[in-house]
């Protein structure tokens, strides 16, 4: 890995003028092959966020440990023995096991070495009974995940073995596919009335890969994630999470998210290489009314050296932000092939939004929209308020994006460089974009902002002209724009 940090200032600041742009950024950010799980290296390395400090370590369990080998049923059992006896590690040795839900409990890491599988069960009753979780950002009881911990205290998922989720059978069979889960779910009822186990109500809510639930010190490394029914890696309500050096393959598979940060606080994603069905990471806090009930942020996040292949995003923020997203730092990854780079998400009817957010030193070519302000969303989701013509009043379930700095970029292919919808009543504010490089068919649609400034670039385009409505206060400083 190059000396990041060192290596930028130098090169940017300092660099003859006869180096352009680009050069200056290519040479100076991580290639493609210089981020994700195949470089992360042992240590932790100490963060450089500009919102917060936190020490980030590798976790210590007792020195005890227990190994089981191939079977059927045989790890819950490895945990719940090391449980009762204070904690430690259970080791799967290399083989192929089969398994229902897993619950994790404090002080255990299930470490699986290299050659150990786990495939998980594809029958609703391998998941039963029902467990309180998250689902698409609403509390329900349904299935949970795959290996599911609530309340739990330092608790771990390492090694270089293999997650491979549920295949067909009833836990697919019976998913809910035929609404959004807020027209599904009834919000009048307390939570731990809101069951979905396949009698009380005709379908379920798919179980996650990995989903710890208001835990603390959670320490997911090493494994592959394979074939998920619903979203991979899943802390929610976690404090203290180190999720590094993860592959996941969930291509083609609908709603298959890599890493979801869901209202949690102090993270760090770091060396994870994903190729997704969906957002390959993506940074969420709850949804409408029931996530302003709750009111967790997901807050005190860093993401670097990350991969982002296939996917709908490389790094999304949203649509579920309704507890807000809050001092997000992303720096030095790279996204190759994603539908689009960076993007921000929101809905009008699902509240809250993100502000104080950074992402530097980021490399990428996406096939749609490089950067991308996705504020209104879609029909199919919203109905007619997908439509900036359809006016909504101001209330408490208006989201709005603000102060979001975006630093040392290189765009080297794209169909839109920056796009931007915004919402009419609440606009996107306080954007500061400086030193990208950026090529791509369409230079910048800027639809409902104020305070956009764009300075220090270079911009590659074959349609050069800015198409906007509803701007004020958009500024360039120092821009080359050139048509192709």
């Amino acid at each position: 890995m190059k000396a990041i940090w060192i290596s930028l200032v130098a090169l940017l600041c300092c660099a003859c003028a006869s180096t352009s742009l680009q050069e200056r950024l290519d040479a100076a950010l991580p290639q493609y092959d210089e981020v994700g799980a195949d470089v992360m290296p042992d240590t932790i390395a100490p963060i450089r966020s500009p919102y917060f400090d936190y020490d980030f370590k590798r976790p210590t369990f007792p020195s005890r440990t227990d190994s089981v080998f191939p079977g059927v049923d045989v790890i819950q059992e490895g945990i719940d023995r090391l449980a009762v006896a204070g904690g430690g590690t259970l080791v799967l040795t290399e083989g192929d096991y089969l398994s229902g839900r897993i619950e994790l409990k404090s002080n255990i890491n299930l470490h699986l070495q290299e050659g150990a599988v786990i495939t998980f069960k594809s029958e609703l009753a391998d998941f039963l009974p029902v467990v309180f979780t998250r689902n698409e950002g609403i509390e329900l009881y349904s299935l949970g995940a795959c290996i599911y911990a609530r309340d739990a205290e330092n608790i771990a998922v390492t090694g270089k073995g293999k997650l491979v989720g549920p295949g067909e059978g009833s836990v697919r069979d019976l998913t809910m596919t035929h609404e959004v889960i807020e027209k599904v779910v009834n919000l009048d009822l307390p939570v731990n009335e809101r069951i979905y186990d396949g009698e009380t109500a005709s379908f379920i809510f798919p179980p996650a890969l990995i989903a710890p639930i208001n835990c603390k010190k959670v320490f997911i490394e090493g494994v592959t994630l394979e074939r998920s029914a619903f979203w991979n890696v899943v802390p929610t309500y976690c404090e203290d999470v180190v999720i590094r050096g993860i592959k996941v393959y969930s291509e083609g598979i609908q709603r298959g998210d890599g890493i979801d940060i869901e209202s949690s606080k102090n993270v760090l994603v770091e060396y994870c290489s994903l190729y997704t069905g969906d957002d390959c990471i993506a940074i969420k806090a709850g949804r409408g009314y029931d996530g302003l009930r709750v009111n967790k942020p997901s807050e005190n996040i860093v993401v670097r050296y990350c991969l982002a292949g296939t996917g709908h995003g490389g790094l999304t923020l949203g649509s579920e932000t309704a507890g807000m997203i809050k001092n997000l730092y992303v720096h030095d990854c790279a996204f190759d092939g994603t539908d689009v780079g960076i993007r921000f998400k929101t809905r009008r009817p699902r509240g809250g939004g993100g502000q104080d957010i950074t992402f530097e030193n980021i490399r990428m070519h996406v096939v749609h929209s490089a950067l991308r302000w996705d504020m209104l969303g879609s029909a199919t989701h919203v109905g007619a308020q997908a439509s900036r013509d359809f006016e909504v009043a101001i209330n408490e379930l208006t989201p709005e994006f603000s102060n979001i700095k975006i630093s040392d970029v290189l765009i080297e292919s794209s169909e839109n460089c920056i796009n931007v919808e915004g919402i009419p009543e609440s606009t996107l504010k306080h954007v500061e974009i400086t030193n990208l490089h950026a090529t791509g068919k369409n230079y910048l649609t800027l639809n409902d902002v104020d305070n956009f400034v764009l300075k220090d670039s270079e911009v590659h385009c074959e349609e050069c002209a800015v198409d906007s409505v509803h701007v004020s206060g958009f500024k360039t400083e120092r821009v080359q724009v050139v048509q192709r």
